[in-house]
């Protein structure tokens, strides 16, 4: 993949849906998020071939995002919460929405640049097939319950017992790939990536790199 050095990424993560928004870019782009907003989404991201991705820790959410982008080999970090408010108030952004806090992340992905170690290929052949059983299973699910919406009372059991059993799984999947993601070099690991931050002082610097997740 050839690499667009010039594009910076942030992503702003919540429960529905992603706002995209690519640095000294006006728009930014939302998505939802789910199994098709996210293959259409990384789809577009591999085409742009971005210098660097940048997404907000929040609660898990954006895993199955960070997950499916690594995968793919897009260069993607996601970043500490309190590190990226840190330094958008060190650049004098105060107010908060969804767009914002995507154009702060492409910003803060464009300035300070955390490292990006790329993913061996056993962990990125692990990622790929854990997206894609994710991706399976949630087709199962969506298709079953479907299924229990018009199926008579003498199949309903059935089907309630496989949509359970697809549940399950599908929290084991979710399980393994949080844990695969929070020991890959996606998760932001500590580096000497403040080296040269344009608008941030060495207090800051100090305070972002000591705020860096460790592992």
């Amino acid at each position: 993949m050839q690499e667009n050095e010039s594009a910076f990424v942030g992503i702003d993560v919540s429960k529905a849906h992603l706002d995209v928004a690519v640095h000294d870019e006006e728009e930014v782009r939302r998505v939802a998020n789910d199994e098709q907003g996210i293959q259409d989404l990384v789809a577009e991201l591999v085409q742009l071939s971005p210098a660097l991705v940048v997404l907000e820790a929040t609660g898990g959410f954006e895993m199955p995002t960070a997950a499916a982008l690594a995968a793919a080999e897009v260069p993607v970090v996601i970043a500490n919460p309190r590190q990226t408010r840190d330094f958008a108030r060190s650049t004098g952004q105060l107010s908060k929405t969804d767009a914002i806090d995507a154009r702060g992340l492409a910003l803060f992905a464009a300035r300070v640049r955390p490292n990006v170690r790329e993913l061996p290929s056993e962990d990125a052949q692990a990622l790929d097939a854990l997206v894609a059983r994710r991706r399976q299973i949630i087709g199962m699910l969506t298709q079953e319950k479907n299924r229990l919406g018009f199926a008579l009372k003498p199949v309903q059991k059935g089907i309630r017992k496989h949509v359970a059993w697809l549940e399950r799984q599908l929290a084991e999947v979710d399980e393994d790939l949080h844990a695969r993601i929070r020991k890959s070099p996606v998760w932001a690991a500590k580096s000497d990536l403040l080296q040269s931050v344009p608008g941030v002082g060495p207090n800051l610097s100090r305070t972002l790199i000591a705020e860096l997740p460790t592992s």
